[in-house]
């Protein structure tokens, strides 16, 4: 099978690596517009999981992206000048740079054909049995069909923006600070630019973004209030922008795209071109790392194109269900931040890691949190008696044998 896979992002190389590993005669050009090693943002994060998955399909690389990932197992929340940690899952992040440094080094060796600085428009597409349209969110292919794919994009209401640091967080952390003009918060994680560096996202909503003059300020002025302002977290560290050619700062509204078909003829989606869920979640390159693997392993599983594209878009739109619903949920969470952010620190960091419930809006949020205390409480005595259970049995069995002796 001949497959042009427009975009050298995750998602396009990674489909590129699996598309060889199960076939090496596939011939397989990945075209990316930017010059090789170019790219935008900074870390990207993702959970042990992905890790395990990776693993599966390719051990090679994702030897290579464990290497150069940092680890947390910790959360930290300052608001006001209040701090609480709690445990948490097994994060990890890596510079989206040094991600597609490995997956670029590991599809050239496995022979595919890597274009850089080789655009593709919707009327020069390339000769081939499929086309993967894995551009981004803006994706050129996808929108000069867009009545056919059912695309919709949704802004949210909250102004963000996407910031490197030379701090290097040992720990996923929060910081929530009160200005006259309203709440303002950021997003720090370990892994920036380099393994010595982090990432920084910080959000507000419009009118603190507008009352703080954030609206018209170039990106160094900018910085600089950004900088004063979460100065507790960074430590003196500055803050690193991406600005415009005009030397404005770069500051975003998310924007939800979905997609009714994600495939038309011998042309489908891939990663952010198909579907974006909120960035709160941290999900984005796990999402594209997980369709490149249901597009390859419908590719191998059924013999007719029109049969594979059809199984790998009923089986990621069903995949993606809980996780668009978490993503909603997450950003409509900071969206309501007031409706949290005076609760005693400990509770307030306790809903933020609940903000994917779909209850939580409805339920008063100190009545939520007594109901999900409750519910951890009577899990545990769940585990402790699955766990007792066993254990008691073979002492009374144990005993009763003693005693017939």
């Amino acid at each position: 099978m001949k497959v042009a896979c427009v975009g050298g992002g995750p998602a396009g190389l990674y489909l590129s690596i699996l598309l060889k590993l199960r076939d090496p005669s596939h011939d397989v050009t990945v075209h990316e517009r930017d010059p090789e090693g170019a790219t935008y943002g900074w870390g990207v994060t993702y959970w042990r999981t992905l890790l395990d998955t990776l693993h599966e399909h390719d051990p090679e690389s994702a030897r290579a992206i464990d290497e150069s990932s940092v680890q947390w197992r910790e959360g930290v929340a300052h608001v006001r000048d209040l701090t609480t940690r709690r445990p948490g899952d097994e994060g990890r992040g890596i510079g989206r740079h040094r991600l597609l440094e490995i997956l670029t080094a590991r599809a050239r060796a496995l022979g595919v054909r890597l274009e850089f600085e080789h655009r593709i428009t919707p009327d020069t597409l390339p000769a081939a049995d499929l086309v993967v349209a894995g551009d981004g969110v803006h994706s050129a292919l996808r929108t000069r069909h867009a009545d056919h794919f059912g695309t919709r994009l949704m802004a949210g209401r909250n102004r963000y923006a996407w910031l490197g640091t030379s701090k290097a967080f040992d720990a996923f952390t929060f910081a929530f600070v009160e200005t006259a003009h309203g709440w303002i918060w950021c997003y720090g994680y370990g892994y920036g630019f380099g393994p010595e560096a982090g990432t920084c996202v910080v959000e507000c909503a419009p009118e603190t973004w507008t009352g703080l003059g954030l609206d018209t300020a170039n990106e160094a002025a900018g910085l600089a209030l950004l900088e004063k302002l979460f100065a507790a977290v960074l430590d003196g560290h500055p803050l690193i922008g991406r600005s415009g050619a005009d030397g404005t700062a770069q500051w975003l509204t998310f924007r939800t795209l979905t997609n009714r078909t994600w495939h038309r003829g011998n042309l489908v989606l891939l990663g952010d071109a198909a579907h974006t869920t909120h960035y709160s979640i941290g999900a984005g390159t796990t999402l594209a790392l997980e369709d490149a693997i249901a597009l390859a392993d419908a590719l191998h599983e059924h013999a007719s194109l029109p049969q594979a594209l059809a199984h790998y878009e009923r089986a990621r739109k069903q995949a993606l269900l809980p996780v668009q619903s978490a993503a909603r949920y997450s950003a409509q969470w900071y969206e309501n931040l007031p409706r949290y952010i005076d609760l005693p620190p400990r509770q307030m960091f306790a809903l933020l890691g609940q903000r994917h419930s779909p209850l939580l809006p409805h339920v008063p949020p100190q009545l939520y949190y007594r109901l999900d205390r409750a519910a951890g409480q009577l899990e545990a005595l769940r585990r402790l008696k699955r766990w007792l259970g066993p254990k008691v049995a073979r002492t009374v069995h144990a005993r009763a044998l003693t005693s017939r002796r």
